[in-house]
């Protein structure tokens, strides 16, 4: 179980995953090897994933973002899917869905002639029976920080 303290640390990496460890301290009211046992424990409990870098898309000229539908003919197709979803840059994710289709895909790629490359590549795919594709007109959010409920 996390406690409030372990929030408060998670809370601030997530907005800034470059935080010193001496900040952290500072924030958390602990000592550095407090913070250094804290943060090896919620690395090795999963808690933490990964850190990373967020760029911006369009600066590396990927001015599209979308979401494609896919739907499958049938779930003997799933793994196949999924192995070929993996090996392509341009979709950053990938979930298996409820409702209309079976997975949705979030993709960012430079023009709609590439899009429309993409979406034949998909179609070709054993399984595929369709896609919808929405494409992205602007993000007023979006972000991956999940909220703590910090009651400190």
């Amino acid at each position: 179980m996390l406690d409030d303290t372990d929030k408060i640390i998670l809370e601030r990496l997530q907005k800034n995953g470059r935080t010193k460890r001496n900040e952290l301290a500072d924030l958390a009211g602990l000592s550095l090897p407090s913070v250094s046992d804290r943060l090896r424990k919620l690395e090795s409990g999963g808690y933490i994933r990964e850190y990373t870098t967020v760029l911006e898309p369009k600066l590396f000229g990927l001015d599209i973002t979308a979401f494609i539908t896919v739907s499958m003919e049938s779930s003997k197709y799933y793994q196949r899917f999924i192995e070929k979803a993996l090996k392509i840059n341009e979709i950053l994710e990938c979930h298996s869905i409820t409702g209309q289709g079976t997975h949705m895909l979030k993709v960012r790629i430079k023009d709609t002639p590439s899009l429309e490359k993409l979406l034949s590549k998909i179609q070709s795919w054993p399984g595929v029976s369709g896609t919808m594709t929405n494409i992205v007109l602007s993000s007023p959010k979006e972000t991956t920080v999940i909220p703590l409920d910090i009651t400190k």
